[in-house]
């Protein structure tokens, strides 16, 4: 007997949200205290190469205004950075997310679906986090990885919510997880900026003018170069290991050059499909890689920066977690609430951009992350090789 697809249905809405983090946490002290000549010699770092380059296609005055403030502090307006610890890896993340997503909505494992998973990077070349993620969890359902680098939340909700309303599933779960800190050496500057994490979403049907609304992607084949992941011995052995490298177009160019454009393109396109217009939008959240972009971001549009929020201080720069850990503290803080018009904008490098209007439901949270602590003393690096400053 064939069996029946689901009938096509009105809409698509995130019903539960939840981020994970790992417990271990670098503060500044980390490195004034293991890597001071590193602190005193930023200057001419990977770090400060990344977020003050001075060679650009075009003017921005804006974007420099916004970030100049930032440049007098060595750590760029970072405070803290989740970490994984040893042992550690995203699927671990990636599982307690899910399970607290679970938690969160009432429901079981064998109550979805499908499960589509975004891991960067995974725990293992050639097959990725999805299929082990469910097996984890005793999970036979469809699931499969995608990628779409810092974007990935974005892409997810998109594809999730077209498969719901296609009748295709009823009820999918999106998981998306950032972990650079494996492949880039404490001692290199770079790792100031960038923090570990995963968040997870339910999308289900919802009625006619609720939930996603309308969306507009655009490719960022234009960064293509900003940065690689070479598998690189390491020096005075025979061990290789994956590294993040920043190229000769390096992502704080991308920012500065491409990231107006990409948010007044996105966001206007996304609230046009709508049938909205900027003033319509009760709160906007942005993905923010440096601490200046929700600003930066607001003043592009032309709205007030109580209508944004950003957890860059606390987490740094998580990549395809950022669009889901600052949506979670919006509403967890009340920030955003059931039936308020909420845009969600997020960009990649050598991927896309976009931006997704919804109508914000009665979504189920999982719980608050808890503070961490400090990286043990016996897993911090007193000196250790300055390999990409």
């Amino acid at each position: 007997m064939i069996g029946k697809r689901q009938p096509a249905v009105a809409g698509a809405e995130i019903t539960a949200l939840s981020i994970e983090f790992p417990q271990q946490i670098r503060d500044n002290n980390f490195w004034i205290r293991n890597h001071p000549d590193l602190v005193t010699s930023e200057e001419e770092g990977a770090f400060v190469r990344l977020l003050a380059s001075t060679e650009h296609r075009a003017a921005d005055e804006l974007f420099d205004a916004e970030r100049s403030p930032y440049l007098q502090d060595v750590f760029r307006g970072a405070r803290e950075r989740r970490v994984l610890s040893a042992g550690e890896g995203t699927l671990d993340l990636e599982l307690r997310a899910l399970e607290n997503l679970f938690r969160a909505r009432g429901v079981a494992p064998a109550d979805v679906d499908a499960v589509i998973v975004a891991s960067f990077l995974p725990d293992t070349f050639g097959p990725q986090n999805a299929a082990y993620l469910t097996h984890r969890l005793g999970m036979t359902v469809p699931a499969w990885n995608f990628e779409s680098a810092q974007n990935s939340s974005l892409v997810g909700l998109q594809n999730a919510a077209a498969l719901v309303r296609a009748g295709e599933y009823e009820r999918i779960a999106v998981v998306v997880s950032n972990a650079l800190t494996r492949v880039i050496d404490p001692a290199d500057t770079l790792s100031w900026f960038l923090g570990d994490g995963a968040g997870a979403f339910l999308v289900e049907p919802c009625s006619e003018g609720s939930g996603v609304l309308g969306a507009k992607l655009i490719g960022t084949q234009e960064t293509c170069g900003a940065y690689t992941f070479p598998l690189e011995v390491e020096p005075g052995t025979k061990t290789a290991r994956v590294r993040l490298r920043v190229g000769e177009l390096t992502p704080g160019m991308v920012m500065r050059d491409d990231a107006g454009l990409q948010v007044r393109t996105c966001v206007h396109g996304a609230l046009e499909k709508s049938g909205y217009a900027i003033e319509d939008v009760d709160f906007f959240v942005f993905t923010t890689p440096v601490a200046w972009m929700a600003p930066y971001f607001t003043k592009t549009l032309g709205v007030g920066p109580d209508k944004t929020i950003s957890t860059y201080p606390s987490y740094a720069n998580v990549g395809a977690a950022l669009v889901p850990a600052n949506l979670f503290h919006a509403a967890e803080s009340g920030r955003i609430k059931p039936g308020d018009l909420v845009v969600l904008f997020g960009v990649g490098s050598i991927s896309t951009a976009g931006a997704l209007v919804m109508r914000w439901g009665e979504v189920a949270l999982g719980p608050v992350p808890e503070h961490g602590v400090p990286v043990p003393e016996s897993e911090q690096i007193a000196g250790g090789k300055e390999t990409n400053r």
